[in-house]
């Protein structure tokens, strides 16, 4: 009986969240009203929003009346590191591999300006949000690759003469990529970029490149590019979603070595809202 009662509550929580056994999927999670217990090491605080798929709607924009994007998220679902051949006439590719974070991978919670130009270009400046997340990523040999999945200061547009917002709207765009690690993070021979030893070795080789990339500790900020592709829009509440695909750089574990390029692909949510 007790089995019953649990695969009685379990069918319940399926269809009133995403209704994921065959309805149609809500479009707030927050309208759910969840305990932290029945949340907690579930998945779902790191799922996005979802609109469904009959959200075929178009926001209009008005030149010159200001905008915010606002709830932004991003959930990354599938990943992939540029890999160098073993063929050297081969050129390098990207190959999958899967998340090793379990449910801290999404980005959410981020606002930006949304601006329509006089000749039609929408553009979006991210401004705050909880816009970075460390993800490590492991692929088929084994190797791991850590990454920190971010869009700060991300500033993406379409193409001239879009005017408004509808489901073959395109922002693409660049961002900043801050280093993995702060400047304060030592590593296993106390060496950092601003606390702990310059270098942790006697008499180091400064010729050589290598011991004094692993001496002198760097946090480069280096960039990455994103395009998001708007599928679904509720023109009545403002809510957008789609997909996205995001291609950056890798940890340089201070500035020790070159970084890989990830590229990942996922979906995102987010609402317009007229600017106060």
């Amino acid at each position: 009986m007790r089995y019953r009662a649990l695969v009685a509550a379990l069918a319940a929580l399926c269809l009133s969240v995403l209704t994921a056994c065959g309805g149609e999927e809500v479009s707030l999670l927050s309208d759910q009203p969840f305990t932290y217990k029945q949340i907690v090491n579930t998945g779902l605080a790191n799922s996005c929003p979802r609109l469904p798929e009959t959200a075929r709607g178009t926001y209009e924009l008005e030149t010159g009346s200001p905008y915010i994007l606002t709830d932004l998220c991003l959930q990354p679902t599938t990943y992939f590191v540029k890999e160098d051949p073993v063929n050297k006439r081969k050129e390098a590719e990207f190959v999958g591999g899967r998340s090793l974070t379990r449910y801290t991978s999404s980005l959410e919670q981020i606002t930006g300006d949304l601006t329509l130009g006089e000749d039609g270009t929408i553009s979006f400046q991210e401004q705050f949000g909880i816009d970075f997340q460390a993800i490590t990523v492991l692929l088929p040999g084994g190797e791991q690759v850590p990454l920190l999945f971010t869009i700060k200061n991300l500033l993406a547009s379409t193409a001239p003469g879009q005017r408004n917002i509808n489901t073959s709207t395109d922002l693409r765009g660049s961002y900043r990529v801050p280093s993995y690690r702060g400047a304060t993070f030592l590593d296993p021979k106390g060496r950092g970029q601003s606390t702990g030893y310059d270098n942790a070795v006697a008499l180091p080789a400064f010729d050589n490149e290598e011991i004094a990339r692993e001496n002198v500790k760097t946090t480069e900020v280096l960039s990455g590019e994103i395009e998001l592709q708007v599928s679904q829009i509720n023109s009545e509440t403002g809510e957008v979603a789609g997909v996205f695909e995001a291609v950056q750089p890798s940890d340089t574990d201070l500035g020790s070595q070159e970084p890989d390029d990830v590229k990942l692909r996922g979906l995102f949510y987010g609402r317009i809202e007229p600017s106060a």
